[in-house]
C-alpha cells in the first residue's frame, strides 16, 4: 500500500464518530479463582448519514473495544436524512422486546432521546429528533431495534423512483396531508 493511500485511510477514519454505548464485564468461576473478561457495544458513524453498531469480546477492555469499532465499521449502513438533519418520516423498529418510535422534528428541537439511541443519532449527524424507546431498556435491544427502525427509512426520491412520480408530488402530498386533517376537523365541528 502506497503511503498516500495509508494516509488517506487515516485521514477517513478520523473523521468517523466514535461512541461508546456499554462495558459488559463477566467472570467466569475456574479453580484458581475468576476469570474476568470484557464486551464492549460500540457505535460508529460518520455525521453524514452513515452509522454502524459492533460488539466486541475480550479479555481487556481496550482490545474489547478495539474489535467492536472494527464490527461497527464492518457494518455501516447508510440512511436518508432530510435537509441532512432529521428524517424523512416517522418509523417505528423492533427488535426482540425492545422497541422504538422514532420521529422527525422542526429545526431547533434538538436530541430528544435517551442513552444508546441518542449516541446511534450523533453517529448518524441527526440533529433534531424525538424518540421514544418502549419495552426493554437493555442498550442491545435498544440499538438493534434503532437500526431496524433507520433502516426502514426511505427517502421521497426512492419512494418517487418506486412508484413513478416526481418527487414533488411525493414530498406536497406531506403538506397536503396535514392540511387535510384541518378540513375534516373543521368539518366536524361544524
Amino acid at each position: 500500500m502506497a503511503r498516500g493511500e495509508q494516509k488517506r485511510e487515516r485521514g477517513e477514519e478520523s473523521e468517523l464518530v466514535e461512541r461508546l454505548v456499554g462495558i459488559n464485564r463477566v467472570a467466569k468461576v475456574v479453580k484458581g479463582g475468576r476469570r474476568f473478561g470484557f464486551a464492549a457495544l460500540m457505535i460508529v458513524g460518520d455525521g453524514k448519514g452513515r452509522v454502524g453498531h459492533g460488539h466486541g469480546k475480550a479479555r481487556e477492555v481496550p482490545e474489547a473495544i478495539k474489535k467492536a469499532t472494527e464490527a461497527a465499521k464492518r457494518n455501516m449502513i447508510r440512511v436518508p436524512l432530510r435537509e441532512g438533519r432529521t428524517l424523512h418520516h416517522d418509523v417505528h423498529g423492533k427488535h426482540g422486546a425492545g422497541k422504538v418510535f422514532l420521529r422527525s422534528a422542526p429545526q431547533g428541537t434538538g436530541i430528544i432521546a435517551g442513552g444508546p439511541m441518542r449516541a446511534v443519532f450523533e453517529a448518524v449527524g441527526v440533529q433534531d429528533i424525538v424518540a421514544k424507546a418502549i419495552g426493554s431498556n437493555n442498550p442491545y435491544s435498544m440499538v438493534n431495534a434503532t437500526f431496524e427502525a433507520l433502516k426502514n427509512m426511505q427517502s421521497p426520491r426512492h419512494v418517487a423512483s418506486r412508484r413513478n412520480k416526481k418527487v414533488s408530488d411525493i414530498v406536497s402530498g406531506r403538506e397536503v396531508g396535514k392540511s387535510q386533517i384541518e378540513i375534516e376537523a373543521v368539518a366536524a365541528e361544524e
